[in-house]
């Protein structure tokens, strides 16, 4: 875009006062020369039109080379101009048929669709343009535009050599080549090569400028770019491109129809639509501070045009203090379409892989995107791509499946209302060897609130983070086995504060793990998580694989779902991750996305971690399964066999529960070897929901959620397969253990009871790693002060009971060293 003038208005004024009729008279003898347009080549001279660019850009090019080189001295410089002259002389004129449909190309509508190709929404634009003749446009636009933007339009070849030296030049010396552009130049890059910084974009736009200007005239090249150059924003607030929408946006009449300071104002906006626009995004007048950027432009385009010969002195006195905002239109409101949650969520992945592709396109360096205009500016390009270009992005919902969803919650919904005010609900569900969500609903009626609850609402998990965070890495470690007792005596955490279980400070009791989950016992988790901690180990890195944003991994109650709030899609993320086989799958709804020539730009690729082991996920599945058909926290498994039995028992469910501090968030994690199903449940404003709401409610939803799931797709959850068997899985480690230590017989190491031996009933207990569980201990439980495991072993051999009191009184390890 030309820069506006340096010097005073009123020192170009009084130098050009003297000279203005003889412009003048200049102009109309070269008007009149150049309105006869030579005859247009076709196709077929093309080669000619390419030879005869290519070697008059390049001859150009050589001999400012030859002057900058010895002017200057500069061998960058040099080498600088004699790649760009390369770069020109290698470019192909592209044929007219060709560059014409490119330049007349406005992209068609984008679509999203369904897995299966079915639409399930065109893509809005609030951009609105209108294409018009070239006599359908004032006179008055036409020469305010050339006045400003280009004041050798009207006598250039499409491009002048002396700006495209200073561009090279800045890009040389660490600036931008895309200065200096001539409207032509402008319109090639709109229409066709687009905004990328680099040499091979400039010298093609030179090439092709030349072109163009020999196939069209100067009226039709005006013509085009004034129907797709953009122009801000409306009265309604919409993005407008074309001079028709502009001059019907803000000043309600046609192009044909506007005044000088009219077009003056129009003309003006090109160069910054946003800023000199006079609306703001929701179609209100700006402040007056912000509408003086616009009005001040509008005043220098009505001086370019007074200095261009196109008013005379009178006008541009009158027109300058006029007051154009007057005219402004009163603001409007555009009609808008709603959407859902299934639009939002794939309309922000979609325009978050076209910035990726435009960042990849364009090459953008990583200096570069640390630029926040930068990447603002290249999130805008995408965003107005999506909207405006012809994209098709499909995704990888299950129309039968989403569709079945939104049915069930619009059916059962108010099986999760309990009095308490609106219980929301947010579920995903997604497939365990992919990442891909398959289906999720966002909330109970888009209509009525618009959060999306499965996508976007972060709550703590509560007690379901415990086989993520806890259990499932403390197995990873070998730090516990499938029968390792931990201790539910009452505990404190170091502020004194005690640790409850829905009210209970404890069971005084040492317990297996397969009963800790299955209650899902408070205790025993904060005991698994502080052993984690002194072993010198973390879950860190276990969680951070996963993409679970902790802060602070020291926070004692993190284990029972303090310092972190997963969204439900992630939550059921690390869910799948348990499920299949310890590799983590980011979650993805956008499939793949093609522009309107049907080139894939984008393409999602599979990108696993493996989080935990193969054995670790194969014991802690073995353990879910119990969790859920033991129906001690949720009744789900109860509901579903009475209304679909052959689904419950057919299919192999695992998972876990969760609920925190007064009933305010309740989770139901589910997972078959094919999927995973994350819910949440809860109120907007964090109030209480009922007691029984997420054991009773929420059990009874989700049964009713995952039969309409399964009438959509019998296949889908899976029936017949399985869960790898921990008896069978040669990953695993099979120990004999003690029922009541969860350790091996023999002879107990450490404390009153050093030496002593301990047999009894037995179990299997299943570890992670291949040294498998210890022979009994002392201290053979996780957690526990030495009044407790003293406690624990007079209930164990109570024939020892008096050695066993007398030494808790001595100094003894409050948690279980590593056993590794």
């Amino acid at each position: 875009m030309k820069k506006d003038p340096i010097d005073s208005k009123e020192e170009i004024e009084n130098r050009l006062q003297d000279k203005m009729e003889a412009r003048r008279r200049q102009k109309k003898a070269s008007s009149a020369k150049n309105t006869k347009k030579q005859a247009k080549s076709d196709d077929t001279g093309d080669s000619k039109t390419a030879w005869s660019t290519t070697f008059s850009v390049v001859r150009g090019v050589s001999v400012i080379f030859g002057i900058i080189f010895v002017m200057l001295g500069v061998f960058g410089t040099a080498a600088g101009i004699g790649y760009f002259a390369r770069l020109v002389e290698k470019t192909k004129v592209p044929a007219k048929s060709e560059m014409l449909a490119k330049i007349n190309d406005i992209h068609g509508v984008s679509v999203i669709n369904y897995s299966n190709g079915q639409p399930i929404s065109d893509i809005s634009s609030d951009l609105v343009r209108v294409t018009v003749a070239g006599d359908a446009i004032s006179n008055n636009v036409k020469n305010a535009l050339i006045s400003t933007e280009d004041d050798t339009f009207k006598t250039n070849d499409g491009v002048v050599p002396k700006a495209v030296v200073r561009g090279i030049l800045g890009s040389v010396g660490g600036g931008t080549s895309s200065g200096g552009s001539t409207l032509t130049q402008q319109l090639i890059k709109q229409q066709i090569l687009g905004d990328s910084v680099t040499f091979q974009r400039k010298a093609s736009e030179i090439v092709y400028a030349r072109a163009l200007n020999n196939y069209l005239t100067k009226d039709q090249i005006l013509t085009d770019y004034l129907n797709v150059s953009p122009f801000g924003r409306n009265n309604k607030g919409q993005n407008i491109a074309g001079v028709q929408e502009a001059a019907l946006g803000i000043f309600g009449k046609s192009a044909k129809d506007l005044s000088i300071p009219e077009a003056a104002f129009i003309a003006g906006l090109p160069q910054s639509p946003i800023v000199y626009s006079p609306y703001n995004a929701d179609g209100s007048l700006k402040s007056k501070e912000m509408l003086s950027y616009g009005l001040s432009r509008q005043k220098d385009v009505l001086f370019n045009m007074y200095r261009g010969g196109y008013i005379t002195k009178a006008d541009y006195d009158k027109y300058k203090v006029y007051d154009i905002s007057k005219e402004f239109l009163q603001p409007a409101t555009a009609q808008s379409q709603e959407h859902g949650y299934l639009y939002n969520v794939a309309y922000t992945e979609a325009v978050n892989h076209i910035y990726d592709y435009l960042v990849q396109r364009d090459k953008v360096s990583a200096t570069e995107l640390g630029n926040d205009s930068t990447k603002q500016h290249y999130r805008d390009l995408a965003e107005q791509a999506l909207q405006n270009d012809g994209y098709e992005v499909t995704t990888t919902i299950n129309q039968t499946i989403y569709s079945a969803m939104q049915t069930a919650v619009a059916q059962h919904g108010g099986e999760l209302q309990d009095g308490t005010g609106e219980v929301q609900t947010g579920n995903v569900l997604m497939d365990n060897s992919t990442g891909a969500v398959i289906g999720f609903v966002g909330g109970l009626n888009y209509a009525q609130n618009q959060n999306n609850h499965a996508f976007d609402t972060q709550r703590s998990p509560g007690s379901s983070i415990k086989p993520v965070l806890a259990y499932g890495p403390a197995i990873d470690m070998g730090l516990m086995g499938s029968a390792t007792m931990l201790s539910n005596y009452p505990a404190k955490y170091s502020s004194g504060q005690d640790i409850m279980h829905v009210g209970e400070k404890g069971s005084n009791t040492m317990m297996p793990l397969g009963e800790a989950l299955d209650v899902s016992w408070n205790i025993p988790a904060y005991w698994t998580y502080q052993d984690i901690l002194k072993s010198g180990k973390s879950s860190e890195p276990y969680m951070s694989k996963m993409g679970y944003d902790i802060k602070d991994y020291s926070v004692e109650s993190l284990p029972l779902g303090g310092g972190v709030d997963p969204t439900v899609v992630q939550h059921t993320n690390g869910y799948q991750t348990l499920a299949n086989g310890g590799v983590y799958e980011p979650y993805y709804v956008v499939q793949s996305i093609k522009d309107d020539t049907g080139k894939v730009i984008y393409q999602h690729q599979n990108k696993p971690t493996q989080v935990y082991s193969e054995a670790t996920s194969t014991i802690m599945e073995y353990l879910l399964n119990n969790v859920i058909t033991s129906q001690k926290t949720s009744t789900f498994y109860g509901v579903l066999s009475q209304i679909n039995p052959s689904l419950a028992q057919n299919v192999q469910w695992t998972g876990k529960t969760g609920t925190t501090d007064d009933y305010t968030d309740g989770w139901l994690m589910l997972s078959t070897p094919t999927v995973t199903l994350g819910s949440w449940i809860g109120h907007d404003n964090n109030s209480p929901m009922g007691s029984l709401t997420p054991y009773s409610k929420n059990g009874t939803y989700m049964a009713n959620l995952v039969n309409a799931i399964n009438a959509a797709d019998p296949t889908i959850f899976g029936p017949g397969k399985k869960f790898p068997d921990p008896n069978k899985d040669p990953n695993v480690t099979k120990s004999k253990v003690l029922v009541s230590t969860g350790e091996k017989a023999g002879k107990i190491s450490g404390g009153a009871l050093n030496g002593v031996s301990i047999s009894g009933a037995t179990t299997t207990s299943f570890w992670a790693t291949k040294a498998g569980a210890p022979v009994t201990q002392y201290n053979f439980a996780i957690g526990g002060s030495s009044s407790d495991v003293a406690d624990a072993w007079s209930k164990i051999l109570p024939n020892y009971k008096s050695e066993i009191t007398k030494s808790s009184t001595t100094p003894s390890s409050s948690s279980k060293k590593a056993n590794n």
